[in-house]
């Protein structure tokens, strides 16, 4: 039985209406990225105690802190990051959350990444040391245009860290963005860190984002082999189907639903159950 969520805040700003829509999909888990147009890591007290109080008042659970962290240049100060990291642990110690959401940082157009692998590495050391002390995990999403967006710098950093701390996220829309056939080329060799799965879909030709199954990240042949190896975890939709912002992609409640449709129907004539 697979377990579906979602990065609300593509529906809409507002949280109240994430949930409704969330919820009314019957979704039981989401993923938290931002509220009121602002990112979960930067809401007050207040805000989030709210944001808590509205999820049990639609009886949602979070599957995933959808944080920012290594979302910097590897050339930016990192103490201060390091900083924002543990903030992270603290807000999915708050919302029950097992997961966060991280990223291996951004390289400067034209670095070569060999350049930057040591610091990189450093820098995942210092976050999944952090995992380690809060007792979370954190999901390495295969961002385009960081070090980690290739099947083989993946590997490359759940390898080095080393720690049960420091898993991947699988994002198939993503490795088409940049060049990479995801089931192709990077399902065997990923496959014994990936830990949870990103919901969409991308052409090849030009890099634009569709729902599930209609464009070419292997989406179908990826859930074929995962029903097959066992896998039993989280499927987080991140339809990114109409605009981008600050805070992450944005769906609107109808393409959201739509993404999540798509999705099912596939799961449905794979004969795979979900909740």
């Amino acid at each position: 039985m697979w377990t579906l969520s979602g990065f609300v805040d593509e529906i809409s700003p507002d949280f109240t209406e994430q949930c409704q829509v969330a919820s009314g999909l019957g979704l039981k888990y989401v993923e938290l990225r931002s509220a009121w147009d602002v990112n979960i890591l930067d809401l007050k007290p207040e805000q989030l105690t709210v944001t808590k109080d509205t999820l049990a008042n639609y009886g949602l659970q979070v599957s995933s802190i959808g944080s920012p962290i290594g979302k910097i240049f590897i050339d930016e100060p990192f103490p201060p990051h390091l900083d924002r990291m543990r903030h992270a642990a603290e807000v999915a110690h708050f919302f029950d959350a097992p997961y966060i959401r991280i990223f291996s940082f951004f390289l400067r157009p034209g670095a070569d990444p060999a350049e930057h692998r040591d610091a990189v590495i450093d820098r995942m050391r210092a976050l999944a040391r952090v995992a380690e002390d809060a007792d979370v995990i954190l999901l390495h999403e295969n961002e385009k245009e960081i070090y980690g967006d290739v099947p083989s710098r993946c590997l490359d950093i759940v390898r080095s860290v080393g720690s049960p701390h420091l898993r991947l996220a699988w994002d198939p829309a993503n490795f088409v963005q940049v060049g990479v056939r995801p089931y192709t080329d990077g399902y065997a060799m990923l496959r014994p860190h990936i830990e949870y799965i990103q919901i969409k879909d991308a052409m090849a030709a030009d890099g634009s984002v569709v729902t599930a199954g209609n464009g070419d990240g292997e989406v179908a042949r990826t859930i074929r082999a995962l029903r097959h190896d066992g896998f039993d975890g989280f499927f987080s939709l991140e339809p990114h189907l109409s605009l981008g912002f600050e805070t992450g992609g944005f769906s609107g409640p109808n393409l959201f639903r739509r993404a999540w449709q798509d999705f099912t129907d596939l799961l449905k004539a794979e004969g795979i159950a979900y909740s």
